[in-house]
């Protein structure tokens, strides 16, 4: 399959950033295959974009290259980089976001960009990382525009913490989708392993919920009448299909009921927590 270039930024789409830097992308390859997969990141928002960039990336073919335009500004302690990690390469700056996307796993090549002849501007990425892709996407070797390095900028991801007495698992709100489903870093890993199969409460703000599903519809009863049941507006906990805890509102909508970041008060690092029995 032929590699794909795909976008992540916090450009919005109100302004001209992303016509421009897809024009300049469009105006350097001939029939290139670009995805965008998002540009809703909040602005400067490494953690959000490495969240969104670590479950989706590697549903792309290997060898694709993923420009992430993010806190991108170029400066001496913020360099544009090429890595390859995990038979994918990456256009993105030295701000930390490489060893959020995936802390397993160390990069096997690090370059950094040689932009000495591009202007460095407000929007310098229009032409740095422009050049670096699309060298990239023609077959080019990182190390024809860029200089290996060794160490990265590192940002360590939040993880939660268990008590002593393993009662107790404190969490983290690690990202709010278009749904306002709440995703947080406690993994059914963990909980399997410090629960035991224990009675247990999820604390979230002023609510307890005391059931975990493990798909949208098994909070529905499917052998009661449709006319007679109750859908929307049923909040549950879930480990979704990344193996994280979720916390999200039945079929309610943000715009007009509020989902479940609005209506249980959670945002980006609220706490959350499980008590076991």
């Amino acid at each position: 399959m032929n590699p794909v270039l795909t976008l992540t930024s916090d450009f919005g789409r109100k302004d001209p950033y992303l016509a421009a830097l897809k024009g300049a992308l469009y105006s350097t390859l001939k029939q290139p295959i670009i995805v965008d997969i998002s540009h809703e990141i909040e602005p400067f928002h490494i953690a959000q974009a490495a969240f969104v960039i670590q479950n989706s990336y590697t549903h792309f073919p290997e060898g694709s290259v993923h420009m992430l335009c993010v806190d991108a500004a170029i400066n001496p302690e913020n360099q544009p980089l090429i890595a390859k990690l995990n038979k994918h390469y990456f256009v993105c700056p030295n701000n930390g976001i490489l060893s959020l996307i995936n802390p397993q796993f160390k990069p096997d090549e690090v370059f950094v960009i040689d932009h000495r002849d591009h202007p460095v501007n407000s929007f310098s990425s229009l032409s740095v990382y422009v050049q670096a892709a699309a060298h990239l996407m023609r077959g080019g070797a990182p190390n024809v525009i860029g200089k290996k390095i060794d160490e990265l900028n590192v940002r360590m991801p939040f993880t939660p913490s268990v008590s002593n007495d393993k009662k107790t698992i404190v969490g983290k709100v690690i990202y709010v989708d278009n749904y306002e489903n709440v995703i947080t870093n406690i993994s059914e890993k963990l909980f399997t392993d410090i629960g035991q199969q224990r009675p247990f409460t999820i604390h979230a703000r002023n609510n307890e919920i005391k059931k975990i599903y493990h798909s949208y519809a098994e909070v529905i009863r499917f052998d009661i009448d449709k006319n007679k049941r109750v859908e929307g507006g049923k909040e549950l906990a879930l480990f979704n299909t990344l193996g994280l805890l979720e916390l999200a509102i039945y079929k309610s909508n943000p715009r007009h009921t509020g989902g479940a970041s609005s209506l249980f008060g959670l945002n980006y690092l609220d706490v959350v927590n499980i008590q076991f029995e």
